[in-house]
Order: structure tokens, then sequence, then C-alpha cells
């Protein structure tokens, strides 16, 4: 008989705030809809001309017409997950907290690598 193997946990690579979330539009609108514990994409952004290893992190997929681009993964702790993207790895990342500050939305999310 085979024995079944249960399905690892994904390895959390970082924790981090979603940085320029001020800077993107109709985040007060959306904002709502974000729900604790949901699954969000990281997509890279290579020719970005302030950050090498600027990695967006995104409601869905980016050509799901409901995606919406919430912001970016901090410069400066970005890189390994930015090498990891480039490299073809599957990650992910999930929310983990979010609260308005005046009139920015602070964003905790733990970004996931998976097997």
């Amino acid at each position: 008989m085979m024995k079944v193997v249960p399905a690892t946990e994904p390895l959390v690579l970082l924790e981090c705030l979603v940085a320029g979330t001020s800077h993107r539009p109709n985040l007060e609108k959306y904002e709502p809809k974000l729900k604790v514990g949901q699954a969000l994409q990281l997509s890279r952004e290579p020719d970005n001309h302030y950050d090498d290893w600027a990695v967006q992190v995104h409601t869905a997929p980016a050509t799901d017409p409901a995606n919406v681009w919430l912001g970016y993964l901090p410069e400066g702790r970005n890189e390994t997950v930015a090498r990891l993207l480039d490299a073809g790895k599957h990650l992910t990342a999930r929310l983990n907290h979010k609260s308005w500050e005046t009139d920015w939305l602070h964003l905790d999310i733990e970004v996931l690598l998976h097997e």
C-alpha cells in the first residue's frame, strides 16, 4: 500500500509591509474587499528605474481583469524574492493584517515559497 505524504506548508521567506500603497489609485474603494489570510500574487518589474529588484504585489494574476495592484515589496528587502522569481520559483504572498493610518493603507504580508 502506498503511503500518502501530506502536502507541506509553504516556507515563509519574508514578512513585510507593502510599500507604495499611498501611490496606488482607488485603494480606498478596493480595501473593504481585502481579507486577512487571502492569497496575493507577486510579479517582477525588472525594468523599474528606481529599484533593480522591484517586485509588485497584486490581488490576482496581472492578466485577471479583477486584479488590483497594491504596491511593492520594500526596497532593500526584495532582492532574494526577486532572484527566486527570476529563477522561476513558485512564490506567492498572504495578507496578514490591514489597517488605515490616516490616509495610508498599512498592509502586512508574508512572502511564501512553495515546493
